[in-house]
């Protein structure tokens, strides 16, 4: 009696559930595809002398419960307004002051859909990559909304993500993804496979022009300060790359980061700043390596089950030529999606959080652990 029913249970608990699986699986479509080997690669050149790896000692939170999941920032130096779009389609506005507590924060203009990345415009305009929307431009002090462009070469963004404007006015801009909209991303990242472009609009003409294509989930875009080239982020395989705007020619900048880049930020002091939303774990190295690991982690995610589980977030800081600076980053923290330096603050969007997080960088500054 104890032997048949360790048989029936062995049957029915372990082998029936076993070959149930394995059918699912091979009948599931999703067809996750190897990343580029040198994407697998950790690098230590990546990681900066300088450190500071207890981000959330010293943060302060603007704005808490007022900003819902404030994914980018942009500062506009004349007002002393910083702008950020938030998940329930509002642009808001931001008067920060010394005391986190006397900051004010304004509902401005409500997309209707999910502002991501905002630059300004040569004429005070702000300019919104919108995921759902496509590009956006908002002028007269927020009363006018005006779609710039949805599509190139007749394929409809899916996911506008970043956005930067160059000083002749033509803006530059990232579609993450031409296949999966913004509620679908995790799959993106899951599947491999390169759905993002980097493309152009010229407000002179009107005409929207694909840069490049087949991108790993094209991410955020910053302009040079020479304005000779553009700085672009690919998540799943922790790489920036320039690209030269006269010839087009493409480079490397950085790759091998210690996380996910979401958004680049160049600020004036001859440094980019790379938001990543998560650091590189081990089951996060496994599943870019074997691609089935991918494909059972999609298949949970259609059943409710979240695949995208994020730590250790942090801001590089990273010098023109490519070369880490300085690491602020937390393994409590995640989500951090953007990160800009202000005054001797780090200002930082997040995916996640229903605030901004702010640190002083001179208070807690990162330093070298070597010593």
């Amino acid at each position: 009696m104890p032997m048949f029913f360790s048989y029936r249970f062995l049957f029915f608990f372990i082998i029936v559930p076993l070959l149930i699986s394995i059918t699912l699986y091979r009948l599931d479509t999703f067809d996750p595809a190897h990343h580029p080997a040198d994407s697998l690669i950790s690098s230590t050149t990546s990681i900066p002398p300088l450190i500071n790896d207890r981000f959330l000692t010293g943060a302060e939170f603007i704005g808490v419960g007022l900003l819902n999941n404030p994914e980018d920032i942009a500062y506009h130096e004349e007002s002393g307004f910083i702008y950020t779009g938030c998940v329930d389609g509002w642009v808001k506005r931001v008067k920060v002051a010394e005391s986190v507590n006397d900051s004010v924060v304004e509902d401005w203009v409500n997309t209707g859909g999910r502002p991501l990345g905002i630059a300004f415009g040569l004429h005070g305009e702000v300019i919104v990559a919108d995921a759902y929307k496509g590009l956006l431009n908002i002028s007269g002090d927020g009363k006018k909304t005006e779609l710039l462009t949805e599509e190139a070469d007749g394929v409809r963004f899916k996911l506008t993500d970043g956005v930067t404007v160059a000083d002749n006015g033509v803006l530059y801009f990232t579609d993450a993804s031409y296949k999966y909209s913004l509620h679908e991303f995790s799959f993106d990242i899951l599947e491999g496979k390169p759905h993002g472009r980097l493309m152009s609009f010229d407000p002179n003409t009107k005409v929207t022009r694909v840069l490049l294509r087949d991108l790993y989930f094209a991410n955020g875009v910053s302009m040079s300060p020479d304005q000779t080239h553009l700085v672009f982020c690919e998540t799943p395989i922790r790489r920036c790359s320039k690209y030269y705007i006269n010839g087009g020619r493409v480079e490397l900048y950085i790759q091998g980061l210690p996380g996910y880049p979401d958004n680049i930020r160049y600020h004036g002091d001859g440094h980019y700043w790379i938001a990543m939303p998560s650091g590189v774990t081990t089951l996060w190295k496994l599943s870019m390596k074997y691609p089935f690991l991918r494909k059972i982690t999609a298949m949970a995610a259609k059943y409710g089950y979240e695949p995208m589980f994020m730590e250790n977030a942090g801001v590089l800081q990273v010098d023109l030529d490519g070369n880490p600076i300085a690491y602020y980053h937390d393994q409590a923290l995640s989500h951090i999606t953007t990160g800009v330096k202000i005054g001797n603050y780090l200002y930082c969007g997040s995916l996640l959080h229903s605030h901004i997080i702010r640190l002083d960088l001179m208070k807690y500054p990162a330093l070298n652990k070597k010593l």
